[in-house]
């Protein structure tokens, strides 16, 4: 940015300021939200088999159309913090039932996409695949299964990519996200 510009900026900013902090509370969040952008939000579980060897085993799900196997995750109801929210698509997904102190935050815990304008929040947590149910609706989600990362199933795109984050799945090494 030029030094031109930057000082024009400051000036118009230095005016348009005090004046819109004059305005009502009301009118004030109102037009905040028309200029600011908005994002919808979301929560992902990363669900770990505790009982696997070597790289691991993750839980991912096959939901209609079926282009690609998913991770458990769902949109944040009103009012909900993404904990609740992870824990009940997990639950409604799955058929896995955890109670909210059993998932911790991944690092990094949010994920903001800002070409599709929403933000995923994930979380992890590890059970024994063994004596873990997973029930399907066949609806929502057509399957259910423990896979190991050395040898992962076709995943969306939008799966592969947040699974790179943490360095996971084909795009972990051939692509930077």
């Amino acid at each position: 940015m030029s030094r031109l510009w930057r000082k024009l900026r400051v000036g118009v900013l230095g005016l348009i300021y005090p004046l819109f902090y004059r305005l009502p509370q009301r009118t004030r969040v109102r037009l905040a939200r028309l200029v600011a952008p908005t994002y919808t939000v979301g929560s992902v579980v990363l669900l770990r088999d505790s009982e696997a060897t070597g790289a691991g085993r993750l839980l991912l799900l096959r939901q209609p159309p079926g282009r690609g196997w998913s991770l458990p995750a769902g949109l944040l109801a009103r009012g909900e913090t993404p904990l609740l929210g992870a824990v009940r698509e997990l639950a409604e997904e799955s058929g896995v039932h955890l109670r909210p102190e059993q998932l911790r935050p991944a690092a990094p815990n949010a994920l903001v996409h800002t070409h599709g304008r929403w933000v995923d929040m994930v979380f992890e947590a590890s059970v024994p695949a063994s004596t873990t149910t997973l029930r399907v609706d066949g609806r929502e989600v057509l399957e259910a299964a423990w896979h190991d990362l050395a040898a992962l199933p076709p995943l969306t795109r939008s799966t592969a990519r947040l699974l790179a984050h943490y360095g996971i799945g084909p795009l972990a090494e051939s692509e930077t996200v």
